[in-house]
This record gives C-alpha cells, structure tokens and sequence, in this order.
C-alpha cells in the first residue's frame, strides 16, 4: 500500500517522560466533565487532521508508509509489546501492551474510559478523505488491534 518514502516528521528522540501519558489522561477527564465527549472527540478529529497533517497527506495520496514508520518508531520508542502485518488487503497493528496505558494505571490508578478515544478519533480523522478507513478495536486493558484497509 506504500507508494513513496516521504519524510517523517514524527519522530522525537529525546528522553521518553512517560508521566506525559498522565496529563494527557487528568486533560482528557477534566474536558470530558467539563465539556462533554462531543467536544474531547472534536479535539482529537482536530490532532488527527492538523498536528499529523502530513501523515493524513501520505494517506489522502493514497500512501500508509509514513503512518506505519510512526507506529513503529513510537512503540518501539516506549517499549510496546506489539507487531504490525503488512498484508495485500490490510495493514493490521497488534498492541497486545500499550505502555502508556499501564504507565497511567500504574501513575494514577485508573486509565480514563476515552484514553483510547485520542488512538480511535485520531486515527479516523487522519485517514477522512483517504482510500482507507482505520478502525480500532479494544481487546482488553491496554490492548488493540487497529487496521488500515482500503475503503469499499
């Protein structure tokens, strides 16, 4: 499904403060309580769109390359227990341990119930216009299945 090796514009190498991961889930709480999931979701579609712009690019273009290259170096970057199959009709990422969603429970105690809404709506943003659709499917605590594949 790749078409053309562009640059990758996500890949931060500096330390991994995985406490980041916390923030993230008290802001996700706190704008849900305040504002409603509508709003948290319409927060998301706008990362999923506009901070991973040329991601969402490479895909309107028809292009997965760049979103699996980021997949891999942020799971990889953080310790993942996952792999990703790249096949003729799909492309299909297993996280059977997201690190950052134990690091949360372990931080804080309790993984906010829209944590993995920033992985879904994200993902759904980045591929509106594409020939693909993403989907996510949570399998358990901290774990995932998402899958690239072309629009019927």
């Amino acid at each position: 499904m790749a078409t053309h090796e562009s640059p990758m514009r996500y890949e931060e190498d500096g330390n991994v403060h995985l406490d980041f991961h916390g923030a993230t889930n008290t802001t996700i709480d706190f704008i849900v309580e305040r504002f409603g999931v509508d709003a948290m979701d319409a927060i998301f579609r706008k990362v999923g769109r506009d901070v991973y712009a040329s991601i969402r690019s490479d895909l309107i273009a028809g292009d997965t390359s760049q979103l699996v290259r980021h997949w891999r170096h942020f799971f990889d970057r953080e310790g993942a227990d996952y792999d990703i199959e790249i096949g003729e009709a799909q492309i299909v990422l297993t996280v059977r341990r997201c690190t950052a969603w134990h690091h949360v429970k372990a931080l804080v105690g309790h993984v906010s119930p829209h944590f993995c809404d920033q992985t879904s709506r994200t993902n759904e943003a980045m591929a509106e216009g594409s020939p693909f659709a993403i989907t996510t499917e949570l399998t358990g605590e901290g774990s995932c299945r998402q899958v690239i594949a072309r629009r019927a």
